[in-house]
């Protein structure tokens, strides 16, 4: 991507854990100068001290008028934190928001009417490059914001656009709560196979590798169902364990199904509050 505008007019980071230090090790990987990043965090990071020996600005004044600030800082942390950058608000500065649960309307009332403002929700897997981040801007939020946001965090992984905020709960119950139901779904079948004589260690290996393994299968773009139909035998022995998980009543598309509406309603709760 073109780093000009951000190289004259600098980026903010608010907040550098491993969610935003993923985000800023990819942009200068990609090119940005270290010297236009201004970051606020009240513990850095051994790579933040790094960052910063490279030329970044580390807890100190901001640019008057940065292009792009990008909010990386815990939801129960934000009462603290956005008023250290309350006074870049007022339409010249991009917000890019990745808290959880904090809704675009709580960051205009700080920043102001005019200010352009996007919010995203990545996951985990984006700290080591492998997420899915879903994003919407405001009525404000230009095209060249949007442009600009979805090259920003496409350091993390994969980017989709979503057309209405609405959809930002679903999205946290699918992908942004996913890897926990996954990782469950390691230690549960890790689990099952020590019952079955395995010992733990190996249970363990063998459930790793095959969830990632089928991941990465996954991802070719074949749909699901024709590739869990290519494991299935008729008769045999994946056919057994399936007439298990797809159970209508006790299987996993009830089970999923409810999962995911609790996350989502309980996304909806926090950005309400």
């Amino acid at each position: 991507m073109d780093f000009t505008d951000l190289a004259e007019r600098g980026l903010v980071l608010l907040g550098c854990g491993k969610m935003g230090g993923a985000m800023l090790d990819g942009w200068l990987a990609a090119g940005l100068p270290a010297n236009a990043v201004s970051i606020i965090d009240p513990h850095p990071s051994d790579f933040v001290r790094s960052v910063e020996a490279n030329g970044a600005h580390v807890n100190q004044g901001l640019p008057a008028s940065p292009a792009v600030c990008i909010i990386a800082v815990k939801p129960q942390m934000m009462t603290d934190s956005l008023p250290k950058i309350k006074a870049l608000g007022g339409g010249k500065t991009l917000f890019v928001s990745i808290a959880a649960g904090t809704p675009i309307s709580a960051f205009e009332k700080v920043f102001g009417p005019d200010a352009p403002i996007v919010r995203a929700m990545p996951n985990t897997p984006a700290a080591i490059g492998q997420g899915i981040t879903a994003f919407v801007g405001n009525a404000r939020a230009s095209a060249a914001d949007l442009d600009l946001s979805e090259a920003l965090l496409s350091a993390i992984g994969q980017v989709v656009r979503l057309e209405n905020e609405a959809d930002m709960d679903a999205v946290t119950a699918v992908s942004g709560s996913g890897p926990a139901y996954v990782f469950h779904l390691i230690e549960t079948l890790s689990a099952a196979g020590v019952t079955q004589g395995l010992s733990p260690d190996l249970s363990l290996a063998l459930a790793r590798a095959t969830v990632a393994g089928a991941g990465q299968l996954a991802l070719t773009g074949e749909d699901p169902g024709t590739l869990r139909k290519n494991v299935t035998s008729p008769g045999g022995t994946t056919a057994a364990a399936l007439g298990v998980l797809m159970d209508e009543d006790r299987g996993f598309p009830d089970l999923l199904t409810r999962a995911v509406a609790a996350a989502a309603d309980r996304s909806r709760e926090l950005s309400s509050t």
